[in-house]
C-alpha cells in the first residue's frame, strides 16, 4: 500500500512574527521503501526558536525543518527494525522514508514510554545545549554568580539547575509570574519577571551584589547590552540564542561593547550545539543521573495534534511555553 505523508512546507518566508499562512500542510505520496531504508511515523515533534532564523536559508516549497521522535513502521534496513524508536531531523512531517543516515536509535532503557519525548528535550538537543554550553563556555566555579535570560525555557531552566548542582548563585529572568514561581520552586536564587521590573540595571545590581561572573543568554538585545557592563573581570558569556531579535525585519541599534569586553577581559562565545555532537551521549548519561536523583527537574509544554503544530511554534515567540515545547503527533 502506498503511504501518504502530511508535511508542512514554507509557503512564504516569515516577515516579522510567523503567520499561519506562511506554512501550508500538503500531502505527499511516498514510494515503496528500498533495501537499506525504513519508514518512520512521527510520535513527538519538536518546535524550537532556532527554526525561525534558519528558515531564511530555505526555498519556498521546502519542508519546514525540525527534529522528531518517530516509530519505525516498515523496514528493509539491517540495523533499524520495525517497532524501534528513532530521533531524526525529518522536519515537520507525519511519515518519513530514511536511510538511517544521521538518525539515532533510542535506547529504550533510557527513553522509556514515559520519557520518549525527552529525546527532543532534556535528553536531546536542548539538554545537550544546556550541559555542554554551560560547562564548556561558562566554565563554572563554586560560589560564582550566573545570570540566565529565557530562564524558563527548555535550555535555561536546565542550565540554572545544573549551576545550582555545581554550587553557583543563579539569577534568572522570565516573562510571567507562573514562570517565576516555577523557577523559584526548582531552586533558582533570584528570579524576576522582566516585564514588570522598572530598571533592568538596578535589578541586576541588587540581585548580584558580587557582580556577574557568567552570563547564559538566550535573548540578546537590550538584555545583552545591559548585562555585559556589569560583568566581573574575566567573566564568561555563553550566547545560546537571541530570541528577541529573530522576528525583527531590521536589526536594532545596540550598545558599543568592545571596550567593555576588552577592559574586563571577558570571553564572549556563541555556540551551535552540534559542534560537540560526539559528547552528547556522555551529557545525557549525567543529565539522566541527576533526573533519577531528583536534582534536575524538567517540564514540557505539550500541544496535541500535528495540525496544531503552527500554534506550538508561534507560541515560542509570545512566551506561551514553560519548559520544552513539544507536539504529540
Amino acid at each position: 500500500v502506498m503511504a501518504t505523508a502530511r508535511k508542512y512546507i514554507l509557503a512564504a518566508h516569515f516577515q516579522g512574527a510567523p503567520k499561519r499562512s506562511d506554512l501550508q500542510i500538503v500531502e505527499e505520496k511516498l514510494p515503496a521503501i528500498n533495501d537499506g531504508e525504513f519508514l518512520a511515523e512521527a510520535v513527538w515533534l519538536s518546535v524550537d526558536p532556532y527554526m525561525r532564523p534558519y528558515s531564511r536559508r530555505f526555498k519556498v516549497g521546502d519542508t519546514m525543518i525540525g527534529t522528531q521522535v518517530a516509530k519505525i513502521v516498515e523496514s528493509k534496513h539491517s540495523t533499524f527494525q520495525v517497532g524501534d524508536y528513532v530521533v531524526g531531523n525529518f522536519g515537520w512531517r507525519s511519515l518519513t522514508i530514511s536511510s538511517g543516515k544521521q538518525v539515532s536509535k533510542l535506547d529504550r532503557k533510557l527513553y522509556t514510554d514515559q520519557k520518549l519525548s525527552t529525546a527532543v528535550g532534556i535528553l536531546g538537543m536542548p539538554g545537550a545545549s544546556a550541559y555542554l554550553c554551560f560547562f564548556k563556555l561558562c566554565c563554572p566555579k563554586e560560589g560564582e554568580t550566573l545570570v540566565i535570560t529565557g530562564a524558563a525555557g527548555a535550555v535555561g531552566s536546565a542550565v540554572g539547575q545544573i549551576a545550582k548542582i555545581k554550587g553557583c548563585r543563579v539569577v534568572g529572568f522570565a516573562g510571567s509570574d507562573e514562570k517565576i514561581s516555577y523557577l523559584k520552586g526548582i531552586g533558582f536564587d533570584e528570579v524576576y519577571n522582566y516585564k514588570t521590573i522598572s530598571s533592568l540595571k538596578d535589578t541586576l545590581n541588587t540581585a548580584c551584589p558580587k557582580g556577574i561572573d557568567m552570563f547564559f543568554d538566550n535573548v540578546g538585545g537590550e538584555f545583552f547590552d545591559t548585562v555585559l557592563p556589569l560583568m566581573n573581570e574575566f567573566g564568561r558569556v555563553s550566547i545560546c540564542g537571541c530570541i528577541s531579535q529573530y522576528n525583527l525585519e531590521q536589526p536594532e541599534k545596540g550598545a558599543r561593547l568592545s571596550g567593555t569586553i576588552l577592559f574586563k577581559q571577558l570571553r564572549v562565545e556563541g555556540f551551535i550545539v552540534h559542534r560537540w555532537l560526539s559528547e552528547w551521549p556522555e551529557a545525557f548519561k549525567e543529565l539522566n543521573e541527576w533526573i533519577e536523583k531528583g536534582q534536575l527537574k524538567y517540564k514540557e509544554h505539550v500541544t496535541q495534534g500535528f495540525d496544531n503544530m503552527f500554534d506550538a511554534f508561534a507560541g515560542l515567540f509570545t512566551g506561551k511555553n514553560l519548559g520544552k515545547a513539544v507536539v504529540k503527533a
